[in-house]
C-alpha cells in the first residue's frame, strides 16, 4: 500500500513502525490548522492499519514543534478575526484538544522523539503519548501565561497526572522554557539522549514492541492504563483485569505467547486490532462536548 502524502507532515512506515514527522522545518514546525487536521488523519490511518504496531512522532530539522504559528500576530488566538476556529457539530473547539483527544483514543503505542524546541502545543501534544524521549537539544515550555491565554490541548488534565500538581503548576505559572534535563528531573520525559541517538533510541523501543508483543495486549494495556487514571478504587482495575485475562486467555494470543516461550522461539501472535479485540472493547462511553 502506498503511503499517503500530506502537506505539513511526513507519514512513513518501516518494519511495522510508523514515523509521523512534523514537516515545516523553515518555521520550526509551527502548528497550524492544516497540521492539526493532517496529524489526526495520520492517527486514523495508523489505527486502521494492522501492519502499524507502534508510532513515533518527531519533528523535521532543528525543532520538534515551536508552538502555534504566530504569523497572524496579535490576532493569532482571536478566532473571530482569523476564522481558524474548529467547529464540531456547530460548537467551537480547541484544535489542540481535538488532536490530543485523538491521540488519547489511539489503539497503538505512541512514542515522542523530542528534538529541539517543544513549546506550547509542541509540549502539550506530547502529553497523551505513552513515552517521551528527548535529545539534549530539546527545550520545553508551557508558555501560555506569557501569551495571555490558558493551557490548551487538555493539558490541565494530562500534565498533573504525569508530573504531579506542584510541578505542573510551576511550569504553567512561570511559562518559562526549560531544558531536557529539567524535563527528565520533573518526570516529563523518560530519558535524555544525545541528538544523534534520539531516533535510533525511539526506533529501538518501537521495534521491541513490534517484534515481541501481542498487538491486542498492547491496545488493551494502553486503554486500561490511561482510562483507569480517573478510577476511584482499584476494584475498577480488578474488573478490567479479570475481563481481559479471561478474554485473551481463551484466544490464540495467550496460546501462542505460552507455546513460543516454552519452545524458545519468537512469538507469532495471530490477533489483529482491526478485527480481534474482545467483545467488551470498548468498555467506556466517550463523553460529549457540551
Amino acid at each position: 500500500m502506498s503511503e499517503p502524502t500530506f502537506e505539513t507532515i511526513r507519514y512513513e512506515v518501516s518494519d511495522r513502525v510508523l514515523t509521523i514527522t512534523m514537516n515545516r522545518p523553515e518555521r520550526l514546525n509551527a502548528f497550524n490548522v492544516r497540521m492539526q487536521q493532517e496529524m489526526m488523519a495520520a492517527f486514523d490511518l495508523a489505527d486502521a492499519d494492522d501492519e502499524v504496531r507502534a508510532i513515533i512522532v518527531t519533528g523535521a530539522g532543528r525543532g520538534f514543534c515551536a508552538g502555534a504559528d504566530l504569523e497572524k500576530g496579535a490576532d493569532t488566538f482571536n478566532y473571530d478575526r482569523t476564522g481558524d476556529t474548529q467547529k464540531v457539530g456547530g460548537v467551537e473547539r480547541d484544535g489542540g484538544g481535538l488532536l490530543t483527544l485523538r491521540i488519547y483514543q489511539c489503539n497503538k503505542p505512541v512514542i515522542a522523539a523530542v528534538n529541539g524546541a517543544a513549546v506550547g502545543i509542541g509540549a502539550t501534544m506530547q502529553l497523551p503519548m505513552d513515552v517521551r524521549i528527548a535529545s539534549t537539544s530539546a527545550r520545553f515550555g508551557f508558555v501560555f501565561s506569557r501569551r495571555g491565554i490558558v493551557p490548551e490541548a487538555c493539558s490541565t488534565w494530562f500534565l498533573p497526572r504525569l508530573v504531579g500538581i506542584s510541578q505542573a503548576l510551576e511550569w504553567a505559572y512561570s511559562g518559562r522554557v526549560f531544558s531536557a534535563q529539567e524535563a527528565l528531573d520533573g518526570g516529563l520525559v523518560s530519558r535524555v539522549v544525545a541528538d544523534e541517538d534520539l531516533l535510533p533510541t525511539a526506533r529501538a523501543l518501537a521495534a521491541e514492541i513490534a517484534e515481541n508483543t501481542s498487538a491486542l495486549s498492547c491496545t488493551l494495556i494502553r486503554h486500561m492504563m490511561w482510562r483507569l487514571l480517573g478510577a476511584d478504587h482499584p476494584m475498577e482495575a480488578h474488573k478490567l483485569d479479570s475481563r481481559g485475562v479471561q478474554a485473551l486467555g481463551r484466544s490464540g494470543e495467550a496460546a501462542e505467547g505460552v507455546l513460543s516461550f516454552l519452545e524458545k522461539r519468537p512469538a507469532a501472535f495471530p490477533g489483529k486490532v482491526s478485527t480481534d479485540l474482545p467483545d467488551y472493547f470498548p468498555w467506556w462511553t466517550e463523553p460529549e462536548f457540551s
